[in-house]
């Protein structure tokens, strides 16, 4: 007998209804527009973790706004936010639906630090009494593994990688995400917001880079995470074109290692970085995300009322 109810409680709906209320109430009151743009586009993202979904004849799903938010920023809309589905092919799981629902936003003139207390005032009214504690990318995956991820050997990363459960072949990059997702991440305290900022130079994507004081390359980049869940990814942003172009042909060169499609160069975010990207932060979060730390949800399809296997 085909199930055709949903999997998301009643409760759980209104429940969503209530977020999107709250996030759009916040979002007014700090005078920050609401936009829409396309969900269907000829351009996909070039990032090596992220899959495009194709549409034969018309492009690609999108699995961000942030091309086409970043190419409003760029005509002078001044500070903007989207709620958006968002597709993403292969991501099915107690986590991740290949269909999602993204809040994503972006502060003209912010620098990193200020877009995290905006973050952390929204999770004040989200999570209410939650503690927020702040770690470097460095000092917190040394703390917890006894490794140091710019400094350490590389042989060294992988073998502690390997020796906890990773696949043979990693490199040094791929042994720090590793450990990071299975070491680290789980030995944050469930019910602090943790932000952690600074993450290592080649997981930029996006985000601009500087150096610490070891004049190591690391991103401008952090994330927040809570009750076992990451809930947001924010970036001082990228407005350089040609440092753009630069890093759309490495995610291809990395592609083409790992046998996925090469994805073209979105030319319309070119030209309008090339037109003027105005210095911006900008963060993304997955509004399922969101509910399932909200209400102690250990599934996605807890909060979705038909996920994809039932769409």
């Amino acid at each position: 007998m085909t199930d055709w109810q949903p999997t998301a409680s009643l409760e759980a709906i209104k429940a969503r209804a209530e977020l999107l209320s709250t996030v759009r109430a916040f979002f007014a009151a700090r005078d920050v527009l609401e936009v829409d743009t396309p969900q269907l586009a000829h351009y996909g993202v070039s990032d090596p973790h992220i899959q495009c979904i194709a549409v034969p004849g018309y492009g690609y799903l999108q699995s961000s706004p942030e091309y086409h938010m970043k190419r409003l920023l760029a005509a002078g809309s001044g500070p903007i936010y989207q709620i958006c589905k968002a597709f993403r092919d292969g991501e099915a799981g107690s986590r991740h639906n290949p269909e999602f629902t993204m809040l994503e936003w972006y502060r003209p003139g912010f620098v990193l630090k200020d877009l995290i207390d905006e973050c952390l005032a929204l999770f004040a009214e989200l999570f209410p009494g939650a503690n927020s504690q702040r770690y470097h990318f460095r000092a917190l995956f040394h703390h917890v593994t006894g490794l140091d991820p710019l400094t350490t050997d590389d042989q060294q990363l992988i073998a502690c990688a390997e020796t906890h459960g990773a696949p043979d072949s990693l490199d040094k990059a791929a042994a720090v995400d590793f450990l990071m997702a299975t070491k680290v991440e789980p030995a944050l305290p469930a019910d602090q917001l943790t932000v952690v900022n600074d993450f290592p130079g080649w997981a930029a994507a996006l985000a601009q880079t500087h150096q610490d004081r070891d004049g190591v390359s690391v991103a401008q980049r952090f994330e927040i995470y809570y009750r076992g869940l990451e809930l947001a990814n924010g970036y001082q942003e990228l407005t350089d074109a040609q440092e753009q172009r630069q890093r759309f042909a490495q995610d291809n060169t990395l592609r083409q290692q790992d046998s996925l499609r090469e994805m073209d160069a979105d030319p319309y975010l070119l030209a309008a970085m090339e037109a003027g990207l105005p210095k911006c932060s900008g963060v993304a979060m997955g509004v399922e995300r969101l509910l399932m730390a909200q209400q102690t949800r250990p599934r996605i399809s807890d909060t979705l009322t038909f996920p994809w296997d039932r769409a």
